[in-house]
């Protein structure tokens, strides 16, 4: 039986093209992040994947790469289910705010903090335990079982979510998860075994990078 979950960040949003912090704010994607959600589908169809079901947050940068991937993929009619477990870190007072702008206003090493720390939360917002706590939960309840049950199921998400689901896929430490880069629009292939380990898995952002 094959058991495999794709993860992919949504694609460059515009908030992302200003430096600007997101979080629960609905930015659309960007030209440069449609194209990436395109190729992210062109890239799943050269794997010869067909997902049985996919997974998306309630913010509309990350519903339309799901969507855009599935059209590359011919699967445009889809179930696809929606959930705020899936959402992006709310970043509280620094959401709107230039990253520049929020080091001078509160300095290099507090904007740094906010960011980097595993469990220190932004002023209004949730730290990145926080956001563990909140999507993990959905992951293991809604997600993996249909994993385990031998669906091929794709989640369309956001950086800090999809970190707290790679945090138990890839058995990472606070320490390594705050390390772990995820390029938009880049899938993440993993096969599973049926006790819900990782059998193996594949960046093929990471692989585009070396043909390049």
């Amino acid at each position: 039986m094959q058991r495999r979950l794709v993860l992919v960040r949504h694609g460059q949003s515009e908030w992302n093209l200003k430096n600007l912090f997101t979080g629960w704010k609905d930015p659309d994607l960007t030209e440069r992040g449609v194209e990436e959600a395109k190729a992210a589908g062109e890239l799943l169809k050269t794997e010869g994947l067909v997902f049985d079901v996919a997974f998306t947050s309630k913010l509309k940068r990350a519903q339309r790469t799901c969507q855009l991937m599935l059209d590359a993929l011919g699967q445009k009619g889809l179930e696809t289910i929606e959930d705020k477990a899936l959402n992006e870190r709310d970043y509280g007072e620094l959401t709107g705010l230039n990253k520049d702008d929020a080091r001078k206003t509160w300095g290099e090493q507090k904007v740094l903090m906010w960011r980097r720390s595993y469990e220190v939360p932004p002023p209004g917002g949730e730290s990145l335990r926080d956001t563990v706590a909140r999507s993990l939960p959905y992951f293991v309840r809604e997600i993996l079982p249909r994993v385990l049950n031998g669906e091929t199921v794709l989640v369309a998400a956001h950086g800090n979510s999809l970190r707290a689901l790679i945090m138990t896929l890839e058995r990472l430490t606070p320490d390594e998860l705050l390390k772990r880069e995820l390029k938009t629009g880049a899938p993440i292939i993993y096969e599973m075994n049926a006790d819900s380990t990782v059998a193996g898995w594949r960046d093929l952002g990471a692989a585009d990078e070396e043909a390049a």
